[in-house]
């Protein structure tokens, strides 16, 4: 079973168990997140879309640990204008593991 979820105006493809790095969550390590759930796919093959969201699904993780990526330097140059910018830049992320995918099923 897999879900594709959206947080940080990026999409993941994610199963339980799996840690991931994404942009900067507020909470602190130990706390549980709940994610936007566009697909589902469960073992059986069967696969669920959501326009743009499922409701019904529930994608829950916890946070382990806050951070920041590597460096990454961004140098702006300008030819024959004595124009010279170099500034440097760390991304922070929030390293998330996945504990469930849930379907609730409401009764009709």
């Amino acid at each position: 079973m897999y879900a594709i979820i959206q947080t940080g105006g990026k999409q993941y493809k994610v199963k339980p168990g799996d840690e991931l790095k994404v942009e900067k969550l507020d909470g602190n390590p130990g706390d549980t997140v709940k994610f936007q759930v566009l697909m589902i796919e469960k073992d059986d093959g069967d696969i669920k879309v959501g326009t743009p969201y499922l409701d019904d699904v529930l994608v829950r993780g916890r946070i382990l640990s806050h951070g920041k990526h590597k460096k990454i330097i961004v140098f702006k140059y300008k030819r024959r204008k004595n124009y010279k910018r170099k500034k440097g830049h760390r991304q922070p992320f929030t390293l998330v593991k996945i504990e469930e995918i849930k379907e609730e099923s409401h009764g009709t």
